[in-house]
């Protein structure tokens, strides 16, 4: 059984994961209704990746002989000023989820829980990489104007790709 404040902790993460994911579905639908297909599939496949963290979340606190319980989430912003301003938005929201995993790892020291601070230890390494994958999104950004958002909104899904890549 975990302990209460361990519990609670992870319990938070439940929501943050599940808004991640409502997060990134609604920037999917802002990206697809402004003419950025690609980019839209590169978010939907970063809110399903979110679900599936939130789903790991909700199995790892039931193992642990806890009842995880289901928030609400609140209503994601669906607009975006441009790319740019979108992608700005997804890397400090990624931030916000890294410091958040922090915090739970801070709590299973301070509970003495190393089994969960153990296996929160994933999520953290994951979230460099997710947060890395997000400054090469950013830094191409950066690269392009407006005439080139086109061609970069092609090749989006093959940053995607190469971030998953063991060889990348």
């Amino acid at each position: 059984m975990l302990k209460k404040k361990v519990e609670k902790i992870l319990i938070e993460q439940i929501e943050k994961e599940g808004y991640s994911s409502n997060l990134y579905l609604a920037m999917a639908t802002w990206a697809e209704a402004n003419g950025f297909p690609g980019i839209a599939q590169w978010l939907y496949a970063q809110a399903e990746e979110e679900r599936l963290h939130m789903k790991k979340f909700i199995s790892y606190i039931g193992e642990r002989g806890s009842h995880a319980v289901i928030p609400a989430f609140k209503q994601p912003p669906v607009e975006y000023k441009d790319v740019k301003v979108l992608f700005d938005e997804v890397l400090k929201h990624e931030q916000y989820i890294t410091e958040s995993i922090s915090k739970i790892s801070s709590v299973c020291i301070d509970e003495k829980d190393f089994v969960t601070y153990n296996w929160a230890q994933w999520f953290l390494t994951e979230q460099v990489e997710e947060e890395a994958s997000v400054r090469t999104v950013i830094d191409k950004l950066k690269m392009l104007n407006k005439d080139n958002l086109y061609m970069f909104d092609k090749d989006i899904m093959s940053l995607r790709a190469a971030a998953a890549s063991p060889t990348a």
